[in-house]
């Protein structure tokens, strides 16, 4: 045999395979469709029969099955709304929490420094000088505070007092009428 008709003879084997493997595949895809239209046909048949129950069951049983069904949905919604509350409470002690941890190392060094000025102030004899230390201090202390959020507001003695923006700490006995209910 001749190289040329070796080369032939493969080559005829090889398209003989490539189409027997194409055969194979057809023939594969073919009983997978057949299974698909036959499971098709089973549920069908299922639908069918679900929907003949359904027409032999009475007004009543359907009501029935509705409210029963209503029931679960509501037990699920209100099972689920309640685990949404706790968790939202625990998210928000937690974040309480983590916010004045933060302040409280951020107050850490003043709180330093009004130990260091009262061991200092115990011998002291210059007024002057506890007063500017004090004064030092309290600068650093509302400077913490600013950083934080916290302003100072300004208010006037004798504005009216005004829900929105004061908060009413204490009561005072005023003997002026004008004052009465003023900041």
């Amino acid at each position: 045999v001749s190289t040329q008709s070796t080369g032939f003879i493969s080559e005829t084997m090889a398209k003989d395979k490539k189409a027997s493997k194409n055969q194979e595949e057809n023939e594969v895809l073919e009983a997978e469709n057949q299974t698909a239209a036959e499971e098709q046909v089973e549920e069908n048949s299922a639908k069918e029969e679900q929907v003949e129950e359904q027409e032999e069951l009475s007004a009543e049983e359907k009501l029935e099955i509705e409210l029963a069904e209503a029931k679960d949905k509501y037990l699920r919604l209100y099972s689920e709304f309640e685990n949404f509350r706790r968790r939202n409470a625990k998210e928000r002690i937690d974040l309480i929490k983590t916010a004045s941890s933060d302040l409280m190392v951020e107050l850490l060094p003043t709180i330093d420094d009004f130990e260091r000025a009262k061991k200092a102030n115990e011998n002291q004899e210059d007024i002057e000088s506890v007063k500017e230390g004090f004064e030092l201090i309290s600068t650093k202390l509302f400077k913490t505070l600013e950083s934080k959020g916290l302003k100072v507001m300004e208010t006037e003695k004798g504005t009216p007092f005004d829900a929105d923006l004061h908060e009413a700490v204490t009561q005072f006995p005023v003997e002026d009428e004008e004052l009465k209910g003023k900041k």
